[in-house]
Order: C-alpha cells, then sequence, then structure tokens
C-alpha cells in the first residue's frame, strides 16, 4: 500500500517536510531536513545525552542522516562515523545495523526506491483522464529525479562490484509498473491510446518504452545536459512527454510521415 505523501520544498533551502514512505516493508514517518535549517547551516549535529533510540528507531535515523548529508555534500564520501555524528550516537553504533557502508547506501537506495513509488502515486492519485495522468506521472518522475539527485543515481548504481543491485533496481521497477500500466490500458480501452496497448505484450513494451524516456531525460538534467533552447528542465520535460504521448496515440498518428 503506497504511504500518504505531503511535502513542499524551497528553491533556496531546500528543505523539505514530513514525508511518509517505506524503508524495506515497514512504514513510518520520515522527517526528511534535506538542509540544514539556518541556525545549524553547514554544521554537523553533535551526539547528545538526551538522543535515544529504539531498535528500529536507529536503523531509520542513521538512514536519514545518510540521506540529508548526501543532500548536502551531492555524494555519498561521507564515512559511517559522520553518519553516527549527524544521527547523535557513538561513532559504534551504525555497526550494529550497516556492518559495511555499502549496507546502509542500499538501505538509502531502498528509501528512493519508496518514496519515487510514493510521489509517483500520489501525483495521479484523482486524475482520471488518462493523457493527463500519464503526463502528471512523467513530470513527477523527472521533477524527483532533478530534486534528489545523488539519492536518484544511487537508486540506479549498478557497478560490477555491486551486480546484485540490478535486481533491486528491477523489484523497484515492478511495484511502481502497475500504476503506470493502468493508465495506458485505460487510455487504450477507450480509444485515447493505441488500442494495441490492451495486449499484455504491447502494453509491456510501451511501459518500457516509457520509463526509458523518462529514465533517460532525468539523467540527462542531472548530468547538465538536457538543453534545449534554454528551456527550463520542468519546460523541456513538458515536450518530451507531449511527444511521447504522440507516439501512444495510435499506429497512424505514431507513423504519420514515417518512411518504414
Amino acid at each position: 500500500m503506497a504511504c500518504d505523501l505531503h511535502h513542499s520544498q524551497s528553491e533556496t533551502s531546500g528543505h523539505v517536510d514530513s514525508d511518509h514512505i517505506r524503508y524495506g516493508h515497514c512504514p513510518y514517518s520520515w522527517q526528511a531536513t534535506l538542509s540544514m535549517t539556518p541556525d545549524t547551516h553547514n554544521s554537523r549535529r553533535a551526539p547528545s545525552a538526551s538522543d535515544t533510540y529504539h531498535h528500529g528507531d536507529l536503523r531509520r535515523a542513521l538512514v536519514q542522516a545518510a540521506l540529508e548529508l548526501a543532500a548536502e555534500d551531492k555524494d555519498w564520501d561521507f564515512s559511517l562515523r559522520e553518519v553516527a555524528r549527524r544521527a547523535g550516537v557513538s561513532h559504534n553504533a551504525p555497526y550494529n545495523h550497516f556492518p559495511h557502508k555499502r549496507d546502509l547506501l542500499d538501505a538509502a537506495a531502498a528509501a528512493g526506491h519508496d518514496l519515487l513509488r510514493s510521489e509517483l502515486t500520489a501525483a495521479v492519485a484523482k486524475i482520471a483522464d488518462p493523457r493527463a495522468a500519464f503526463a502528471k506521472m512523467g513530470f513527477a518522475y523527472v521533477s524527483f529525479g532533478t530534486r534528489y539527485p545523488a539519492l536518484y543515481r544511487l537508486m540506479f548504481s549498478v557497478t560490477p562490484s555491486r551486480p546484485d543491485r540490478s535486481s533491486e533496481v528491477v523489484l523497484a521497477w515492478v511495484a511502481t509498473r502497475p500504476a503506470l500500466e493502468n493508465i495506458l490500458r485505460r487510455g487504450a480501452r477507450i480509444g485515447m491510446f493505441d488500442p494495441a496497448l490492451t495486449r499484455k505484450s504491447e502494453l509491456q513494451t510501451a511501459t518500457l518504452y516509457t520509463w526509458a524516456v523518462v529514465h533517460g531525460l532525468t539523467m540527462l538534467a542531472i548530468d547538465g545536459l538536457a538543453n534545449l533552447e534554454r528551456l527550463s528542465v520542468e519546460r523541456i520535460a513538458q515536450k518530451v512527454v507531449t511527444t511521447t504521448l504522440r507516439g501512444l496515440a495510435g499506429r497512424e498518428a505514431a507513423t504519420n510521415g514515417s518512411t518504414t
């Protein structure tokens, strides 16, 4: 079940209000402050004797601390000692839950996939029109990646040293895919999209195609390569989604002017 998501972000501060996302399979409220408040900006939180955590709370606090550090530093080069300092616990505490830093990063990536899934679900929850829902989901996807670039890169990082990460990405995609498939299927049934999308194989292909488009655009935007007539990333995303919708409208529209 998707968790409710209510957040707002300031372009200047980067502050994100309380979000409800899931780490692993357990829902809980994530108090995410992705940049420090003015009175503590650019400072590391010192451990406090009043800081106490239940077993599960410490794990969540450590993941949150890692997300905050990544948002500030734009990378994941910090140490577990820094994570412990930010969380306000002893430097040995993280090892009770994360024997290696890569274990903490895996948990952070899982949190990112859950947050992305929640944002996409919330974006289309009350939109009945398939075209509008498709566009909204596409915008929400690109917006997520460009707001949390370090987290987004981590979510989809698969290296030769961690080939097992590919299966995690696939599982996250499998969990997100039904919402998009439902939009495409509804549109096909009412003639808004190509009727062929009512067939399973065609639907899966169109869904993968759509993911490839928005994921590719997101990565290009993060790398500063999504340049088009000096337009904003938001405007570029709108144009790309509109072009994608034309391709989904039907075979006649998609092949109009084609030489094949």
